[in-house]
């Protein structure tokens, strides 16, 4: 994706599923989830270990079949091997759910899942980070 693409893909985007969402403040999930809760993001945290509880304001869920739609964007924060199955799920939910994109974070890729994904009409970020694009892009 070009720079206009990501910032055009972080202006429309109101709702985001965080899959691997951490309680721990110092982890990254938790700090990016904070991050673009000040920029006017829902972030609606996904962690099957932890569904049920809350983290940074919103209840947890079990897994993205889970998740209230409509939500715009799915970012993953887990790891590259677990990133193709997560995908998968988020393109077979699209249609339900209203997922417009899957977001993997810096560090994590999964080729033949992006390739689905975009076959199915969403847009896709590979090793990225949205509040290192925000900054970059938006701030």
């Amino acid at each position: 994706m070009t720079d206009d693409d990501i910032r055009d893909l972080l202006r429309r985007v109101r709702t985001i599923a965080l899959v691997g969402a951490s309680p721990k403040p110092d982890r990254p999930s938790n700090e990016v989830m904070r991050f673009l809760q000040t920029k006017g993001y829902r972030v609606i945290p996904v962690n099957p270990g932890l569904a049920g509880g809350e983290i940074n304001g919103e209840t947890v869920v079990a897994a993205l079949a889970e998740v209230a739609g409509p939500v715009d964007m799915v970012d993953i924060f887990r790891a590259s091997e677990a990133a193709g199955q997560v995908t998968d799920e988020a393109v077979r939910l699209a249609p339900d759910k209203g997922f417009r994109a899957v977001w993997m974070q810096l560090g994590v890729r999964h080729d033949a899942a992006a390739d689905r994904a975009r076959a199915a009409g969403l847009q896709v970020v590979m090793d990225r980070c949205p509040k290192i694009e925000f900054r970059r892009l938006l701030d």
